[in-house]
């Protein structure tokens, strides 16, 4: 592994066990075994780091979709791709929620743009089907809406412990998802 790669995945140990929070360009350096001009050498600041380790997180997250999706029904895909979205959130929740933070500000992260183009993809699948229940924006915003809430279960389970919101009940994400599924889709099965 080389030093650049070696940084950014020092980096995202960092992230996964101590959260964005704790993120610190020593620790880093510490991890990844080298001293910090190396660090600024190959990323000039702290931020240039945090923001590659960010954009790989979301090429491993959507490299894991491509191969969730495994169905080629349309909503079963679409299934598989928000249990995948889910299960993400739920196994490495301080990494999620470091990305959803540079997601939502506004980061340019075109492995996250790809993502959304998926989800896009897929609604206008199921509508070519003839399976969309609403129009296809609405069903994007009820997919990722209930995906997001779900994963905001995991996030809060783990990283808000004083909160006492527990362990996601399976049945309620399964709720979740399908209710989700049942608003934007006519049938759940091809005819």
């Amino acid at each position: 592994m080389d030093t650049k790669t070696a940084l950014v995945a020092a980096a995202l140990t960092l992230i996964e066990n101590e959260g964005e929070a704790h993120f610190s360009t020593r620790a880093v350096c510490d991890i990844a075994k080298v001293k910090a001009p190396t660090l600024y050498h190959h990323f000039q600041s702290a931020d240039g780091l945090l923001s590659a380790a960010i954009a790989e997180a979301f090429e491993q997250f959507l490299s894991s979709k491509r191969s969730a999706i495994q169905s080629a029904d349309p909503v079963a895909a679409l299934i598989e791709g928000w249990d995948n979205y889910v299960g993400f959130a739920a196994a490495r929740p301080r990494l999620y929620a470091a990305m959803m933070a540079r997601f939502l500000s506004g980061a340019d992260l075109p492995a996250a743009r790809e993502g959304q183009a998926m989800l896009r993809h897929r609604i206008a699948q199921i509508e070519a089907a003839g399976r969309l229940a609403i129009a296809p924006e609405a069903a994007v915003q009820v997919v990722w809406a209930s995906a997001n809430s779900a994963a905001l279960l995991f996030l809060s389970a783990t990283l808000q412990l004083g909160v006492g919101i527990g362990t996601p009940d399976p049945a309620t994400v399964i709720r979740l998802r399908d209710g989700a599924v049942r608003a934007v889709c006519t049938s759940l099965s091809p005819e």
